[in-house]
């Protein structure tokens, strides 16, 4: 394996392309070639490409933080997981961290998920993310790596990482940048490649990304990123045909999807669906159809902020998750058997509110 120093001592000078952009750091985009495993990083606006050694962890920097650096190994396969768990005694939820890995950090510690190195410390619970990886937030690519790194580390304890997608999590892979912080088209063309490609089926991100799930039943709970509109209740399809169908529109651009696809892929699929929110929500019947149809009594999603949210609606039945993290709105949901907390990046917990909009 090749050096990794440069990104322990940046004053060290590196040949790469330099361009206008200003990137302290980024990477590591990692490819499979032949046998080769190549990752490409950013520097201080150079670009750096070097060989790894899959016995060998990979180091993810951040240039003004050192303490956040961390480590993980790359896995030889990333392995589709399952759309229906039994229930567990403890989960923490979230949702549409888009890059901001400081609050996820800060969220994760607060609330003995992990602790400062990393290292799992939440014994059998799991951790759900309900979608908005990408998009705004300046530190997408670690951000990635860490939940890439806790879903083995999480297994290890008897734990559990479930990484569900968003609507911009799918418009990334299909080449919609447009809520795409200017940092990563600036890293590409540093590297000399175009963003797309960095996350592109052939890489070790784009992998990962294509293998995750919409949505998943954890016990009497339905978990996903937007919500489950009448067209889509109305397909009669299983969680795991639903799964299935959604990854085979995944990486396709919107001008390119059929009709099929864009039932999927729009406004009313499942990493759009806004109905459970706003002044014209969905009937309560729609509800209840799709709480009857997968057998749960609560469904948790992400996706639309609200001023109640983190908040329970339709009577307990649909609980928001998603909260402006880019603001400082550092929120998580933990249920604990049968009690749920909204809980912050202190530490703090207090019982989940109902919304006065039921």
């Amino acid at each position: 394996m090749r050096s990794l120093k440069y990104l322990l001592l940046p004053f060290i000078l590196f040949y790469g392309v330099k361009v206008a952009a200003q990137v302290e750091q980024d990477g590591p985009y990692i490819v499979r070639s032949g046998k080769n495993i190549i990752a490409h990083y950013v520097l201080n606006d150079l670009s750096k490409t070097d060989t790894l050694n899959e016995k060998n962890p990979v180091q993810v920097r951040f240039a003004k933080h050192k303490e956040w650096d961390f480590s993980f190994k790359l896995r030889a396969k990333n392995v589709i997981q399952p759309s229906s768990y039994k229930a567990v005694e403890k989960m923490l939820v979230l949702s549409d961290i888009e890059g901001e890995f400081e609050a996820f950090r800060a969220l994760m510690i607060a609330n003995k998920v992990i602790d400062e190195k990393y290292n799992w410390i939440f014994g059998k619970g799991h951790l759900v993310i309900c979608g908005d990886l990408f998009d705004r937030g300046k530190d997408v690519v670690p951000y990635l790596w860490l939940l890439y790194k806790l879903e083995e580390d999480a297994i290890k304890k008897g734990g559990f990482v479930h990484v569900l997608l968003g609507n911009h999590d799918v418009m990334n892979m299909a080449g919609d940048l447009r809520y795409l912080a200017p940092k990563y088209p600036a890293s590409a063309k540093l590297i000399g490649i175009t963003y797309e490609k960095l996350i592109a089926e052939d890489t070790e991100i784009g992998k990962w990304l294509r293998s995750k799930n919409a949505i998943e039943k954890i016990g009497d709970k339905l978990f996903l990123h937007a919500g489950i509109s009448p067209e889509i209740n109305a397909t009669n399809l299983s969680l795991k045909e639903i799964n299935d169908k959604c990854r085979s529109y995944y990486g396709i651009s919107t001008k390119k999807l059929d009709a099929e696809g864009k039932k999927w892929m729009s406004s009313g699929g499942p990493f759009w669906y806004r109905g459970y929110f706003g002044d014209d929500r969905t009937p309560i019947t729609t509800v209840d159809s799709t709480l009857a149809k997968f057998d749960v009594r609560q469904i948790v999603v992400g996706h639309t902020i609200t001023e109640e949210n983190i908040a329970a609606y339709y009577g307990d039945k649909v609980i928001g998750v998603d909260v402006n993290q880019h603001k400082g709105n550092r929120k998580a949901i933990i249920f604990n058997s049968e009690k749920a907390f909204v809980v912050d990046d202190k530490g703090n917990r207090t019982p989940l509110a109902n919304s006065d909009k039921k």
